[in-house]
């Protein structure tokens, strides 16, 4: 890690030495691959903000000394194709809310607090074998209320994943254990013998200093 305290590009290469082989999965069972991952919606809240950081950093910004509130955590994993085989170079592009459950967005009504300190968009590319890593924080869960609906959003991140010869997709990372995934009404439009494919695994590595959650994403080939 650098002075700033960022993860630093060559700390991310290196870390890619975290893979399955090295992880002992705690939770749910290890994504189909021959599936494409149910789609999600993107929300209203894509990042309306111009940034200069979209590193895969999101709990501390270029130039802060504070990071983000709330607990971090690293989500990580492989983008696949409906083979099994990984996706080089394929941008993997997160957003999520913060620990109040708010979004760094103009439109978002969530009477929260931001946090200054948190970045809450990353963009990277994935590796030779298909991996991407980002260090962030869990999100809050957050009242529908204040978009005119009614229930709660459970804790989730949500994914843009495109490469060039496959069909992008936007889909949505959730946390194992999380009660509120029962009444979720945006995972429950997924087909229900997929939805656990969307829930995160958290898995133990004895070499991390935060909790990790794996979340392999598969896309589907081109139509030609």
């Amino acid at each position: 890690m650098n002075k700033s305290g960022k993860i630093s590009r060559r700390h991310f290469t290196q870390s890619m030495s975290l893979t399955a082989a090295g992880l002992a999965v705690v939770g749910t069972s290890p994504l189909l691959a021959a599936l494409a991952t149910p789609r999600q919606t993107a929300g209203p809240f894509y990042p309306d903000f111009d940034a200069s950081d979209q590193d895969l950093d999101l709990t501390l910004i270029k130039g802060h000394t504070e990071a983000a509130e709330g607990e971090h955590l690293y989500v990580h994993g492989r983008v696949l194709d409906t083979n099994g085989e990984p996706l080089s170079n394929a941008t993997v592009d997160i957003w999520q809310a913060n620990a109040a459950g708010r979004y760094r967005h103009a439109d978002d009504p969530n009477p929260a607090e931001l946090d200054p300190n948190f970045q809450g968009w990353g963009i990277v590319q994935t590796n030779a074998e298909g991996y991407y890593r980002f260090k962030t924080i869990k999100p809050g869960a957050y009242s529908l209320e204040n978009l005119g609906g009614s229930g709660w959003r459970a804790q989730h991140i949500h994914y843009k994943v495109s490469h060039a010869d496959h069909q992008p997709i936007t889909t949505q990372l959730y946390f194992p254990g999380d009660p509120l995934i029962a009444q979720d009404q945006e995972i429950i439009t997924a087909p229900e013998a997929q939805r656990e494919s969307l829930i995160s695994i958290q898995e133990s590595a004895p070499d991390a200093d935060l909790p990790v959650f794996r979340f392999d994403v598969v896309l589907a080939d081109r139509v030609a």
